[in-house]
């Protein structure tokens, strides 16, 4: 991948398989520094051509004496680049370089006292004594001749160092996590004092970029098709290629029978009649809901609301003329995981399609305008943009819709209960001023029924399950630690308020081991 146009300062960060690549990647951007994820087996050709000012070398699950174990260019040291290495990219590093590097006794996992003994450079503004994350099964056993000593921990005395000629610095801990409290400030004085950026780079100027870009791709009779989801990520596509292309966008809008309640008139109204987009809303609801009934199995749901998007989008495609180009949200994580870019070998995950097959069964030409941004990153252009808070924050939504969340049968009267249930459960979160404090707030509805008693009377009704988590990537979850007041406020009035449902409760497992959705 190349950097985007107008990042005249780039950090490449060759990742050596750490779990928290894209989390260093996040935090150089945080401080309006540019940066890529790399390989670690990245050519010197590849990197003379992003120019980067400066490179970090990640962590890794390898030990420096694995056969195999992922190695990078030796030259890269030659290049007068500043370079950090953290964790195993310390000690790839510091092996390439002449020091010793040892197994531990046992792996160091967790928080560390970290003692500094040359307070400048990079860890200039640090305490004296603060405590650092680890993680790590080897460390450095003798730095020789070349390197300097910078800090130590009780059991860990090359926690940190610099080598003397060379523009090369090391961690033994872990500066991008939180746990490292002062993890902000290494960032700083690696980026600024021994990279000498400014931190210039915008997400205003990456709009702008993002404009160009498609203005000069895009030709003066061509149309754009965009699938609006409601979500935040195809809003925002919208939004930026109206902005830059105007009338030649067009936007298709699916209505499966499957969505939140009043989505379809929230989509019309944000992009019809505020923004002016040209937007066609495909009523298939019926289509949808007749090929689902009876179905209960969860990836049989997908299969079959997959395959009738597809056939609903392409006939509503095929009557735009001059569609040459499809629009996607895809973002930088999911260009990570599917091996599309620098960082392609060592993450080759999944492959993604935001939109199915559609871009091969019609023939599109692909735009990705969000292809260099993490999520947090596309929230922030898309308030730039001018796009209602409410739809930028949204919580995300499966594409499958409410299909996933309505276990067992799906008919319009068992998703009319639990499209009423959530909607009073957002409600309640958001009036709790909880909403942008969880990650994925969304209401179940369960194929069983319980006894209960209303008024005087027994009742058999519907189970509605509550589902709150906290979350930074959604790789991993936590359940959301919701006030109990607030969800007896909700209970109260999902079994008030949604008639034929007597029961809710609260689904306090963590991923892993269970999953965010249910299905």
């Amino acid at each position: 991948m190349n950097a985007s146009a107008g990042q005249s300062e780039t950090i490449v960060i060759l990742d050596f398989g750490s779990q928290y690549a894209q989390l260093i990647a996040r935090r150089v951007r945080e401080k309006n520094v540019y940066s890529v994820l790399a390989r670690p087996d990245v050519t010197l050709e590849e990197i003379r051509q992003l120019n980067p000012k400066g490179l970090i070398f990640t962590g890794g699950p390898s030990s420096v004496y694995d056969n195999g174990a992922p190695r990078c260019l030796p030259e890269l040291f030659d290049l007068d680049i500043p370079i950090l290495g953290i964790c195993y990219g310390m000690q790839i590093s510091c092996q390439i370089l002449g020091a010793e590097i040892k197994p531990t006794d046992s792996r160091e996992f967790g928080r560390a006292s970290l003692s500094i003994t040359q307070p400048d450079g990079l860890l200039k503004n640090v305490p004296a004594e603060t405590p650092v994350w680890m993680s790590h099964g080897d460390q450095i056993l003798n730095i020789g001749e070349n390197f300097v000593a910078l800090a130590q921990t009780p059991t860990c005395p090359y926690a940190a160092i610099k080598h003397k000629t060379k523009k090369f610095y090391g961690l033994q801990f872990h500066p991008e996590v939180t746990h490292t409290p002062h993890g902000s400030e290494i960032f700083d004085n690696f980026l600024y004092d021994i990279c000498g950026c400014s931190g210039l780079w915008q997400m205003s100027s990456l709009i702008d970029s993002i404009i160009a870009d498609v203005r000069e791709k895009v030709g003066p009779d061509e149309q754009v098709i965009c699938g609006l989801s409601g979500g935040v990520d195809s809003s925002v596509v919208a939004a930026i290629l109206h902005k830059a292309i105007g009338d030649r966008l067009a936007c298709i809008f699916v209505d499966n029978g499957c969505l939140r309640l009043n989505e379809v008139e929230l989509v019309e109204r944000t992009f019809g009649e505020h923004f002016k987009i040209n937007l066609t809303t495909i009523h298939a609801a019926d289509d949808f809901l007749g090929k689902l009934a009876g179905v209960t199995e969860p990836q049989e749901k997908r299969k079959i609301i997959g395959h009738t998007f597809i056939d609903a989008f392409k006939d509503a495609a095929k009557k735009i003329p001059n569609a040459k180009y499809l629009a996607q949200g895809t973002l930088y994580p999911d260009v990570i995981e599917s091996g599309h870019s620098l960082a392609g070998e060592a993450a080759n995950i999944k492959l993604h399609h935001n939109v199915g097959g559609l871009p091969e069964q019609l023939g599109f030409d692909l735009i990705e305008p969000l292809r260099d941004l993490f999520k947090d990153e596309v929230r922030r252009v898309g308030e730039l943009l001018g796009l209602p808070e409410h739809l930028v924050w949204r919580h995300p939504f499966p594409g499958p819709g409410l299909a996933v969340r309505c276990l067992g049968e799906i008919t319009k009267d068992r998703l009319d209960v639990l499209r009423k249930a959530d909607n009073i459960l957002l409600e309640e979160i958001t009036a709790a001023d909880l909403y942008r404090k969880t990650a994925q707030t969304f209401a179940v509805l369960l194929p069983v029924r319980s006894v209960g008693v209303m008024g005087d009377g027994r009742t058999y009704e519907n189970v509605v399950a509550i589902r709150s988590v906290d979350t930074s990537d959604f790789m991993t979850a936590d359940w959301s630690r919701i006030p109990y007041d607030v969800l007896a406020t909700i209970s109260n009035r999902i079994i008030n308020e949604v008639r034929g449902v007597n029961r809710v409760v609260y689904d306090i497992s963590s991923k892993p081991p269970a999953t965010i959705e249910w299905e």
